[in-house]
Protein backbone atom coordinates (compact mmCIF):
# COMPACT_ATOMS: atom_id res chain seq x y z
CA UNK A 1 0.00 0.00 0.00
CA UNK A 2 1.52 3.31 -1.13
CA UNK A 3 0.59 6.91 -0.54
CA UNK A 4 0.98 9.43 -3.36
CA UNK A 5 0.78 13.21 -3.16
CA UNK A 6 -0.35 14.96 -6.35
CA UNK A 7 0.66 18.62 -6.46
CA UNK A 8 -0.04 20.95 -9.38
CA UNK A 9 0.34 24.62 -10.21
CA UNK A 10 -0.47 26.18 -13.58
CA UNK A 11 2.89 27.74 -14.48
CA UNK A 12 6.58 27.25 -13.77
CA UNK A 13 6.59 30.64 -12.05
CA UNK A 14 4.14 29.49 -9.39
CA UNK A 15 5.20 27.93 -6.11
CA UNK A 16 3.98 24.55 -4.83
CA UNK A 17 5.04 25.11 -1.20
CA UNK A 18 1.54 25.76 0.17
CA UNK A 19 0.17 22.41 -0.99
CA UNK A 20 -0.02 19.34 1.28
CA UNK A 21 2.18 20.81 4.01
CA UNK A 22 3.15 18.04 6.43
CA UNK A 23 1.29 15.32 4.53
CA UNK A 24 3.62 12.32 4.33
CA UNK A 25 3.78 10.19 1.22
CA UNK A 26 5.86 7.54 -0.49
CA UNK A 27 6.02 9.36 -3.82
CA UNK A 28 5.20 12.94 -4.75
CA UNK A 29 4.04 13.87 -8.25
CA UNK A 30 4.57 17.57 -8.97
CA UNK A 31 3.41 19.35 -12.11
CA UNK A 32 3.73 22.91 -13.27
CA UNK A 33 1.22 22.75 -16.10
CA UNK A 34 -2.30 23.91 -16.81
CA UNK A 35 -5.13 21.76 -15.53
CA UNK A 36 -7.28 22.56 -18.56
CA UNK A 37 -7.45 18.88 -19.47
CA UNK A 38 -6.44 15.44 -18.22
CA UNK A 39 -3.40 15.12 -20.50
CA UNK A 40 -0.70 15.75 -17.90
CA UNK A 41 2.50 13.75 -17.71
CA UNK A 42 2.76 13.34 -13.93
CA UNK A 43 -0.96 12.67 -13.49
CA UNK A 44 -0.86 9.99 -16.20
CA UNK A 45 2.20 8.39 -14.62
CA UNK A 46 0.57 8.34 -11.19
CA UNK A 47 -2.65 6.84 -12.56
CA UNK A 48 -0.67 4.09 -14.32
CA UNK A 49 1.13 2.91 -11.17
CA UNK A 50 -1.83 2.98 -8.76
CA UNK A 51 -2.64 -0.38 -7.20
CA UNK A 52 -5.52 -1.51 -5.03
CA UNK A 53 -5.25 -0.07 -1.53
CA UNK A 54 -3.10 2.94 -2.52
CA UNK A 55 -4.01 6.44 -1.40
CA UNK A 56 -3.80 9.72 -3.36
CA UNK A 57 -3.62 13.05 -1.52
CA UNK A 58 -4.52 16.30 -3.27
CA UNK A 59 -4.47 19.75 -1.70
CA UNK A 60 -7.78 20.90 -3.21
CA UNK A 61 -10.21 19.98 -5.98
CA UNK A 62 -8.94 22.57 -8.47
CA UNK A 63 -5.44 21.08 -8.33
CA UNK A 64 -6.70 17.79 -9.77
CA UNK A 65 -9.03 19.18 -12.43
CA UNK A 66 -10.38 22.52 -13.59
CA UNK A 67 -13.66 21.31 -15.02
CA UNK A 68 -16.30 19.14 -13.44
CA UNK A 69 -16.23 16.41 -16.08
CA UNK A 70 -12.44 15.89 -15.86
CA UNK A 71 -12.41 16.02 -12.08
CA UNK A 72 -15.18 13.44 -11.71
CA UNK A 73 -13.55 11.23 -14.34
CA UNK A 74 -10.15 11.27 -12.59
CA UNK A 75 -11.69 10.58 -9.17
CA UNK A 76 -13.71 7.69 -10.66
CA UNK A 77 -10.58 6.24 -12.27
CA UNK A 78 -8.73 6.34 -8.94
CA UNK A 79 -11.64 4.77 -7.02
CA UNK A 80 -12.25 2.11 -9.69
CA UNK A 81 -8.61 1.04 -9.30
CA UNK A 82 -9.43 0.24 -5.68
CA UNK A 83 -7.65 3.29 -4.30
CA UNK A 84 -8.80 6.18 -2.16
CA UNK A 85 -8.34 9.89 -2.69
CA UNK A 86 -8.40 12.68 -0.13
CA UNK A 87 -8.87 16.39 -0.83
CA UNK A 88 -7.42 18.22 2.18
CA UNK A 89 -8.83 21.72 1.77
CA UNK A 90 -12.39 20.45 1.31
CA UNK A 91 -11.85 17.56 3.76
CA UNK A 92 -13.37 15.02 1.36
CA UNK A 93 -12.36 11.35 1.21
CA UNK A 94 -13.42 8.95 -1.52
CA UNK A 95 -12.73 5.26 -1.62
CA UNK A 96 -14.28 1.83 -1.60
CA UNK A 97 -17.16 2.83 0.67
CA UNK A 98 -19.80 4.80 -1.22
CA UNK A 99 -20.68 8.04 0.53
CA UNK A 100 -23.61 9.76 -1.18
CA UNK A 101 -23.02 13.06 0.65
CA UNK A 102 -19.35 13.17 -0.39
CA UNK A 103 -20.30 12.36 -3.99
CA UNK A 104 -22.80 15.21 -3.98
CA UNK A 105 -20.27 17.60 -2.40
CA UNK A 106 -17.65 16.67 -5.01
CA UNK A 107 -20.04 17.40 -7.87
CA UNK A 108 -21.25 20.66 -6.35
CA UNK A 109 -17.79 21.95 -5.39
CA UNK A 110 -16.24 21.06 -8.74
CA UNK A 111 -19.13 22.76 -10.58
CA UNK A 112 -18.72 25.88 -8.42
CA UNK A 113 -14.97 25.83 -9.05
CA UNK A 114 -15.54 25.59 -12.81
CA UNK A 115 -18.09 28.41 -12.68
CA UNK A 116 -15.62 30.64 -10.77
CA UNK A 117 -12.98 30.00 -13.41
CA UNK A 118 -15.41 30.70 -16.26
CA UNK A 119 -16.52 33.95 -14.60
CA UNK A 120 -12.91 35.02 -14.06
CA UNK A 121 -12.10 34.39 -17.74
CA UNK A 122 -15.23 36.27 -18.80
CA UNK A 123 -14.26 39.29 -16.66
CA UNK A 124 -10.75 39.13 -18.08
CA UNK A 125 -12.08 39.13 -21.69
CA UNK A 126 -14.41 42.04 -20.89
CA UNK A 127 -11.56 44.00 -19.31
CA UNK A 128 -9.33 43.41 -22.33
CA UNK A 129 -12.09 44.58 -24.71
CA UNK A 130 -12.62 47.77 -22.69
CA UNK A 131 -8.86 48.41 -22.56
CA UNK A 132 -8.62 47.87 -26.34
CA UNK A 133 -11.42 50.38 -26.96
CA UNK A 134 -9.53 52.91 -24.83
CA UNK A 135 -6.30 52.14 -26.67
CA UNK A 136 -4.60 50.96 -23.48
CA UNK A 137 -4.26 47.27 -24.27
CA UNK A 138 -1.09 46.40 -26.11
CA UNK A 139 -1.34 42.63 -25.72
CA UNK A 140 1.08 40.30 -24.12
CA UNK A 141 4.72 41.38 -24.03
CA UNK A 142 6.89 39.45 -26.48
CA UNK A 143 8.69 36.51 -24.93
CA UNK A 144 11.57 36.67 -27.40
CA UNK A 145 13.99 39.53 -27.99
CA UNK A 146 14.51 41.07 -31.43
CA UNK A 147 17.82 39.20 -31.70
CA UNK A 148 16.13 35.89 -30.89
CA UNK A 149 13.40 36.60 -33.45
CA UNK A 150 16.02 37.34 -36.11
CA UNK A 151 17.94 34.17 -35.23
CA UNK A 152 14.68 32.19 -35.32
CA UNK A 153 13.99 33.51 -38.84
CA UNK A 154 17.46 32.43 -39.91
CA UNK A 155 17.01 28.99 -38.37
CA UNK A 156 13.57 28.72 -40.00
CA UNK A 157 14.86 29.68 -43.44
CA UNK A 158 18.01 27.53 -43.15
CA UNK A 159 15.92 24.39 -43.31
CA UNK A 160 16.11 23.50 -39.64
CA UNK A 161 13.16 21.32 -38.69
CA UNK A 162 10.34 23.51 -37.41
CA UNK A 163 9.90 21.29 -34.35
CA UNK A 164 13.57 21.82 -33.48
CA UNK A 165 13.22 25.59 -33.95
CA UNK A 166 10.23 25.58 -31.58
CA UNK A 167 12.10 23.53 -29.00
CA UNK A 168 15.19 25.73 -29.24
CA UNK A 169 13.19 28.87 -28.44
CA UNK A 170 10.71 27.31 -26.04
CA UNK A 171 7.62 28.01 -28.12
CA UNK A 172 5.09 25.94 -30.06
CA UNK A 173 5.54 25.03 -33.71
CA UNK A 174 2.52 27.08 -34.75
CA UNK A 175 3.95 30.05 -32.84
CA UNK A 176 7.19 29.73 -34.85
CA UNK A 177 5.18 30.03 -38.08
CA UNK A 178 3.21 33.01 -36.73
CA UNK A 179 6.31 34.90 -35.61
CA UNK A 180 8.30 34.26 -38.76
CA UNK A 181 5.33 35.19 -40.95
CA UNK A 182 4.79 38.39 -38.98
CA UNK A 183 8.51 39.28 -39.15
CA UNK A 184 8.98 38.77 -42.88
CA UNK A 185 7.32 39.10 -46.23
CA UNK A 186 8.13 35.49 -47.09
CA UNK A 187 5.38 33.14 -48.14
CA UNK A 188 5.65 30.27 -45.70
CA UNK A 189 4.55 26.80 -46.62
CA UNK A 190 3.80 24.19 -43.97
CA UNK A 191 5.41 20.84 -44.60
Amino acid sequence: MNTYNYIRVSTILQNTDRQLIGVDCDVEFVEKVSGKDKNREQLSLMLKILKKGDRVNVHELSRLGRNTQDLLSIVDEIINTGCSIKFYKEDLLFGDKKNICNDLMLTILSAVSQMERDLMLERQREGIEIAKLKGKYKGRKPTLSDEQLEQMKQDFNSGMKKTEVAKKYGVTRSYVYQLVKKQSNLVIQEF
